[in-house]
This record gives structure tokens, sequence and C-alpha cells, in this order.
């Protein structure tokens, strides 16, 4: 099931309600419920899937950590023993007129063995859908956690290093973190084993960085583009010049403005902008210019401006 979306098996919108979701598996169930199709191999590959996707998205914890870390990152996290942990399939089983024995054998012949689990159909100890453990205790891994690291656009624009501390039950602990160049906001960066410690000898969990990556006072980030604002006179505009452009790695630019420029124009700086950060290159810049427009006057350009008003400039 790795990869897969449990939404989409269900048919039903990211959005949906647990009594919406419900009711697309009890469809879903009465279809292609083993006892309604003897011996279809597909149908009994549909039950699994639908089985699992339900059990996912019926319990908000597990859904809640499903739409936080997708549907690979949550099948790392969880096995198929935490997935199917205290789901009670009882209630709809009985609708199909299949008591809580009969569910049991049914997950038990399709899923595997005889095993115990905190799986529930109807509320008695049941066949566990994960294989056949034999009663033994199963090994769970710890909790992942996740740190909101923040970043300045410059940082952001190259390989940074940082050193970032937080606690596990009570105790500080700190990891070195290097963030490639072109990182933006809402990219999780993963830490093998530095999460919550694993239960029952289970394995450690994972830390994962959320980068956050803070507005610019000068630049506006577009992808991998970035924007800025430059103001020019009226009679640089009209008459055309050179202006100084910065740049994200801390460079200064000439940009020339050619006789004639409108407000508002765009000029594109090729190669100025982010790194990508999956492969080579770079985004570009936008220098958009705005026409400034003074808010007083002395008396010489009040004079030159009534004269370009009566030549029609």
């Amino acid at each position: 099931m790795s990869g897969r979306n449990y939404y989409t098996i269900l048919g039903v919108s990211k959005s949906a309600s647990a009594e919406e979701i419900k009711k697309a598996y009890r469809k879903l169930a009465l279809k292609y419920h083993p006892d309604r199709n003897k011996g279809d191999k597909e149908s009994e590959a549909r039950f699994k899937d639908i089985s699992e996707a339900y059990a996912v998205l019926s319990d908000t914890e597990k859904r809640k950590q499903y739409d936080m870390f997708g549907a690979e990152g949550f099948q790392r996290r969880y096995t198929q023993e935490d997935i199917f942990r205290d789901v009670d399939f009882g209630s709809i089983f009985r609708e199909f007129g299949f008591g809580g024995g009969r569910g049991q054998g049914i997950f038990s012949q399709i899923f595997g063995g005889p095993g115990q689990s905190s799986f529930r159909s109807g509320g008695s100890p049941q066949g566990t859908p994960f294989g056949d453990f034999r009663g033994r205790p199963q090994g769970m891994k710890g909790q992942d956690l996740i740190y909101e690291l923040t970043l300045t656009l410059e940082e952001a624009s190259q390989m940074t290093s940082k050193v970032i501390a937080f606690q596990i039950n009570g105790q500080k602990q700190s990891v070195a973190v290097k963030t490639p160049a072109g990182i933006s906001t809402g990219k999780k960066l993963r830490i093998p084993g530095k999460g919550q410690p694993g239960q029952i000898g289970g394995p450690t969990g994972d830390l994962y960085i959320k980068i956050k990556v803070r507005e610019h006072p000068v630049f506006k980030r577009d992808g991998d583009n970035l924007h800025l604002i430059r103001e020019i006179r009226f009679s640089q505009a009209a008459l055309g010049t050179e202006i100084e452009v910065p740049t994200i790695d801390k460079k200064t630019l000439r940009l020339k403005i050619p006789p004639g420029t409108q407000s508002n124009a765009k000029f594109r700086l090729k190669g100025y902008g982010m790194p990508h950060m999956n492969g080579g290159g770079r985004g570009d810049a936008y220098v958009q210019v705005a026409i400034a427009v003074p808010t007083k006057l002395n008396q010489k350009q009040r004079k030159l401006a009534k004269e370009l008003a009566d030549a029609d400039m």
C-alpha cells in the first residue's frame, strides 16, 4: 500500500467527514466482501485495500499523521499492526449479517494467521490482519517529532548549517542540520532515528525539520524567481537611465532603463533568482520599475512641470 492514496481508494474527498468515510467503506465492503465474491482474488485484494484505508481514515490521529506526512511518510512510520490497532469493524459486519466470529474468520483468512492483537470485530480478540505473531508482543516504532526551522531568504538561497535544540522526555537534545540551497517554506527534511524512543524494543522515531522562510523586505519569492520594485523619476523614465539593483547573493548590478519606459515595466535578470533545490541552475530576478511622483514641488520644479504640461507631456 506504500504511496497509495487512501482517499482515492474509498472514493471520498480529503475533507470528508467521519460519517462520509464510514458510509463509503460500508458500501465498498458490502460490494467486495469475500462471502459475496467467492474465489475472486481481485475482489479480495480490493477488500484488503479499502479495509486498510478505512482503518487509517476512521481514526482521528492516524488520519492527521497521514495528511501531514503523506502516504509514503505514513507507511514508514506505521506498520500494518499499528494501522489496524483498535479498529472496530464489528458494527459494519453485523449490518451485512456477518457475526463477530465470521468477521474474525474473514480477516484471518485474507490477512494472515491466528495471532493476537488489539484489532477488534465486535469487541473480542481478533485474528491479526498483519501476519502470524503467535501472541508475541511486537516492538513499536517511537513517535516522530517535528521541529519548525525558520530561515531568512538569504539563508534559504545557499546551503546553510544550523544546530537545533529540542527535548525528548525532558532531556535536551541537539542535532546539526544542513538545509540545501533553494529550500522553500513547507519543505520537510527527515533525520532518521532522532525522534522518540521505540517501545518493546522497537526502532526510534524520526525527526522532521519543517522549513519556514521569512518574508524579505526587498525580494518577493515566486517559486525560484524573485521580484523586486525600484522607483525612478519621471525624467529618468522619459530620457532613460541606469539604476543599481541588489541581488539575493549580495551583488549589485547595473540595469539600463531605456527612454520612454512606462510605470510597472518589468526587466528580467536571468539566473539571479533562487537556486533550484533539486537540480542545477537558478531562477530569475524580475525588476519592476515604479515612477515616483513627488508630493511637494519647489518653485523651479513647479515651473518646469507647468512647462511640460503646456507642451502636452
